[in-house]
C-alpha cells in the first residue's frame, strides 16, 4: 500500500496522464480510419509506447535495467491492461452508459474510465517486473 504514497507513483501518475491524452487523443483520429474497438486497441499501443519512454526516463531510472528487458515485461503488463481497458470502455460504450440513457459523448466517457482502471495494476506490474532492478529481483528470490 505504501507504494501508492510515494513520489515515483506521483511521478506514474503524471507520465501516465500524458501517456493517457495521447491514447485517448490518437483513439478519437484512428476512429476516423476504424471501428471504435480497433481504434481502442491501436490508440492504447501508442499510449503504451509514449508511456514505455516516459517511465523509463522520469519514473523509474535505473541504469542497471536492460532496456529489452524492461521493454518486454512492459508490453506484457500491458497486455493484461489493453485487455482490462478494452473490456470496461466496450462494456460502458455498448451496454451500461446506453442502458443508464447516456447517448451523448458515450464512447469518449467509455474510454476515458476504460484508460484509468489499470493504473493500480500497472503501477505495480512496472514496478516490480517491467523495470525492478536486479538487486530487487534477487532479493525476492527464495533462498
Amino acid at each position: 500500500m505504501r507504494d501508492f504514497f510515494s513520489q515515483q507513483f506521483l511521478l506514474f501518475l503524471l507520465t501516465g496522464g500524458i501517456a493517457a491524452v495521447v491514447n485517448f487523443g490518437s483513439r478519437i483520429v484512428y476512429s476516423l480510419f476504424m471501428g471504435y474497438s480497433a481504434a481502442i486497441v491501436t490508440a492504447y499501443i501508442t499510449g503504451m509506447i509514449t508511456a514505455y519512454v516516459l517511465a523509463r526516463l522520469f519514473v523509474f531510472r535505473s541504469p542497471q535495467v536492460r532496456t529489452v528487458r524492461s521493454a518486454v515485461w512492459f508490453t506484457l503488463v500491458n497486455v493484461a491492461a489493453v485487455a482490462q481497458t478494452w473490456a470496461v470502455s466496450v462494456a460502458l460504450a455498448y451496454y451500461l452508459l446506453p442502458a443508464a440513457g447516456v447517448e451523448a459523448f458515450r464512447e469518449e466517457i467509455a474510454h476515458a474510465v476504460g484508460i484509468a482502471v489499470p493504473v493500480f495494476s500497472s503501477f505495480l506490474g512496472h514496478k516490480y517486473l517491467s523495470f525492478a532492478t536486479p538487486a530487487a529481483r534477487d532479493s525476492k528470490q527464495p533462498r
